[in-house]
């Protein structure tokens, strides 16, 4: 057999050989993903409040890391939420309305719905809690949670990735690998 008629053959026998080997993640596009802004809750408050201005700039932080560390290793693709920005304030806050953020993530055309909030506890501790739910069913795929011992920046930010890498991506999403 001459070496021209063999090299297609091993061409086409080493990318079978590569497509099985490579995880199926790798060749799926990703899924995309309405992320929503993190809220404030306040238990300590009856009614609740709004957060104050140095707690909404620290929820925006921690917004920002979860996009990042969401969409950095390509695991979701960030789907703009201001269409339905109208919807997001009127069922606000999200972590109580009993699912709505997937209904709002479907009409986005969303996979995904990633929602979460930050609970003021008593001083310098917050709780944040971080649920990803599936935008078609409303079921929660994964959810974390970390407790913030200290007011600053860096410890939200870093309570934010903490989540994230240890709760949220861990292993793969249900059904989504």
């Amino acid at each position: 057999m001459r070496a021209t008629t063999l090299r297609p053959a091993l061409l086409s026998a080493s990318l079978a050989l590569a497509c099985t080997l490579l995880p199926a993640a790798a060749l799926a596009a990703p899924d995309k993903a309405a992320i929503f802004g993190v809220e404030f809750s306040d238990p300590g408050v009856v009614g609740g409040r709004k957060a104050q201005p140095e707690e909404a700039r620290r929820l925006e932080l921690v917004t920002q890391e979860l996009r990042k560390a969401l969409t950095t290793n390509g695991t979701v693709e960030v789907v703009d939420v201001a269409p339905q920005s109208a919807e997001i304030a009127k069922q606000a806050p999200l972590y109580k309305c009993e699912g709505c953020a997937a209904t709002i993530a479907r009409a986005l055309g969303a996979d995904l719905a990633v929602n979460g909030f930050v609970e003021r506890g008593s001083g310098q501790l917050f709780n944040l809690y971080v649920t990803i739910s599936d935008a078609a069913t409303g079921k929660v795929l994964r959810n974390g949670q970390a407790v913030i011992r200290a007011d600053t920046d860096d410890t939200w930010a870093h309570a934010m990735r903490w989540v994230v890498k240890n709760r949220l991506l861990a292993e793969p999403l249900p059904n989504r690998s």
